[in-house]
């Protein structure tokens, strides 16, 4: 129904955030509302979520998130409740790399997820989350993760330092540097 809406932010509540556009206040139910600010003028990813008994707007900073909020939806058994704490933390690669490598216990570190539902998360995403044409976890990333993990380190440890590397460079470089931040 909307794809996003533009606006400024009125409201900032534990669950919901308000953006008024065009003298039309838009309640929308979002994962951390409190990353957003008073006044300022922003676009909001949405997704409209209608069952028998509920009508809500959901909101997202990002277009992937939302996507993922879709897709976690469509898992039997989660709901928006469940999703929402997922996406709370803006760790979405993080996320979609659990899914991926079938990490039940990274993704039950979320209030409202279970071992079942983590194993049911994996079971319904795992390859369907890094599309061929648009992939969400760049190949040469994937390499440095290889790389470090059959050195031995753990999957925190390469977590940590994949973010402080500089995505631009060569593998051999970006491996280099992960080394010398892993070692210090």
């Amino acid at each position: 129904m909307y794809a996003y809406i533009e606006g400024i932010i009125k409201e900032i509540k534990p669950s919901y955030v308000v953006i008024e556009n065009q003298g039309i206040g838009y309640l929308i139910i979002a994962p951390n509302p409190y990353n957003y600010q008073l006044g300022e003028q922003t676009r909001i990813y949405t997704h409209h979520y209608v069952r028998e008994d509920l009508d809500n707007l959901y909101g997202f900073r990002t277009l992937e998130s939302k996507e993922l909020f879709i897709k976690l939806i469509g898992v039997s058994g989660i709901g928006p409740k469940s999703a929402l704490p997922l996406l709370a933390t803006d760790q979405i690669h993080d996320i979609m790399l659990a899914i991926e490598e079938g990490n039940v216990k990274f993704l039950t570190k979320f209030p409202g997820i279970g071992t079942k539902s983590a194993q049911q998360i994996i079971l319904d995403l795992k390859g369907k989350l890094i599309d061929a044409d648009d992939e969400l976890i760049p190949t040469h990333k994937n390499d440095v993760i290889d790389a470090l993990s059959a050195l031995g380190y753990s999957h925190i440890e390469i977590k940590k330092v994949m973010k402080k590397l500089d995505q631009d460079q060569p593998v051999e470089r970006m491996i280099k540097q992960a080394l010398q931040l892993l070692i210090k």
